[in-house]
């Protein structure tokens, strides 16, 4: 395999690429406990995007793992999951935002950057906007349903240096924020850097 990218994103910061059809991008999880937010598209037609409805009723589980297939708006293969050293990533939890902070962890919190910012000021290198953000996948992230059906954010099941690696099924470019939360356990209350690595 030839490395075609290989570049660390800092502690809260975005991060964007296109990967083409047939290379695998990697996530690793350097110092572990690191939520990764990700959003994907078509990179030939943007109004094709990320799916996650359609993602999880063709897998039958809403959580992501080796042999998970992406899928987008027009119900194709965006990316596949080939390897995962972690075992579940999340796919309901949701992007933070300022607006989420504040109901969530009170006014005090409003200020503090988050990951829609971050996707926002990312995805108009490319062109996009607000209405372009969908619900997004949450690498890394420990998202537990109860019985109830409610939601938790709980302490990460990653570790130092653990990976997920995706395969392109089209050209894609692949949006990130290297989530800046620090009111829940997402990030276990310290965002640090990530690296994306890209071969073929």
């Amino acid at each position: 395999m030839t490395t075609v990218l290989d570049q660390i994103v800092e502690a809260r910061a975005p991060w964007s690429a296109i990967v083409r059809r047939g290379q695998v991008l990697t996530i690793e999880d350097l110092k572990g406990n690191q939520a990764v937010d990700c959003l994907l598209y078509n990179a030939d037609d943007t109004a094709e995007r990320y799916s996650a409805p359609d993602t999880i009723a063709a897998q039958g589980n809403i959580f992501l793992t080796t042999g998970s297939v992406l899928r987008s708006s027009e119900g194709r293969p965006l990316m596949t999951v080939t390897a995962d050293e972690v075992g579940r990533h999340d796919t309901v939890g949701g992007a933070c935002s300022r607006e989420s902070n504040t109901l969530r962890y009170g006014h005090h919190t409003k200020h503090q950057h988050a990951c829609v910012e971050n996707f926002l000021l990312e995805g108009s290198r490319w062109g996009l906007g607000k209405r372009d953000l969908v619900s997004n996948i949450n690498w890394y992230m420990n998202v537990p349903v109860d019985p109830d059906g409610s939601l938790g954010i709980v302490d990460g099941i990653s570790a130092p240096g653990r990976t997920v690696s995706l395969r392109a099924e089209m050209d894609v470019l692949v949006l990130v924020s290297n989530c800046p939360q620090i009111n829940n356990p997402c990030n276990g209350f310290d965002p640090t850097p990530v690296r994306m690595v890209v071969t073929q």
